[in-house]
C-alpha cells in the first residue's frame, strides 16, 4: 500500500494533475463527458441484452439490434478511458485507493468479456449472458457514483 500511497502523492504533484485541479471547469466538463459515454454504454447494451431476453425490439432479429447498438457501446470505451484517466490524474488517491473503484474496474471487465461473448453466434448460454451483462454494467453504474461516497486507503 506504501507504493500506491507514494505513487498517488507523485501523480498528485505533477503539473498536468495541478492543472487539472485549479481549472475550474476541467473537471465538470470531463466528468459530463465521462457520463454522456457512460449513458451510451449502458443504454446500447441495455437494448441489445433485452432483446437477448426476448423483451424489447422483439421485432428485429438479435444480429440487426446488435449491428444498430453495438457500435454505441464500442466506440465510447475509449472516451471512458481517456475522461476515466484524466479524472484518475486530477485526484489519484480518490480513485486507486478507493475499493468501490477497483470493484467499478472489475464489473467493467467483466462487462467487456459478456459484452463480446454475447456477439458470437448464440447458443443456449445468450440469455444468462445478458441477464449478467445488465447486472455489471448496472453495478458499474451504482460503483461510480458510490466511489464519491467512500473513502479510500
Amino acid at each position: 500500500m506504501h507504493a500506491l500511497d507514494s505513487f498517488c502523492t507523485w501523480l498528485e504533484a505533477t503539473s498536468v494533475s495541478r492543472t487539472l485541479q485549479t481549472v475550474e471547469w476541467i473537471i465538470p466538463a470531463v466528468q459530463t463527458v465521462h457520463i454522456l459515454a457512460v449513458a451510451s454504454v449502458v443504454t446500447s447494451a441495455l437494448m441489445v441484452d433485452l432483446r437477448l431476453l426476448g423483451l424489447g425490439l422483439r421485432d428485429q432479429s438479435v444480429q440487426a439490434v446488435a449491428r444498430r447498438y453495438l457500435p454505441f457501446v464500442w466506440w465510447p470505451l475509449p472516451v471512458l478511458l481517456a475522461s476515466g484517466a484524466t479524472l484518475i490524474v486530477a485526484e489519484p488517491a480518490r480513485a486507486l485507493e478507493n475499493p468501490v473503484f477497483w470493484l467499478k474496474m472489475g464489473l467493467l471487465a467483466a462487462a467487456i468479456v459478456g459484452t463480446l461473448a454475447s456477439q458470437r453466434p448464440l447458443r443456449r448460454s445468450a440469455r444468462l449472458l445478458a441477464v449478467l451483462s445488465l447486472a455489471a454494467w448496472v453495478g458499474i453504474v451504482f460503483a461510480g457514483r458510490w466511489i464519491a461516497y467512500v473513502q479510500g486507503g
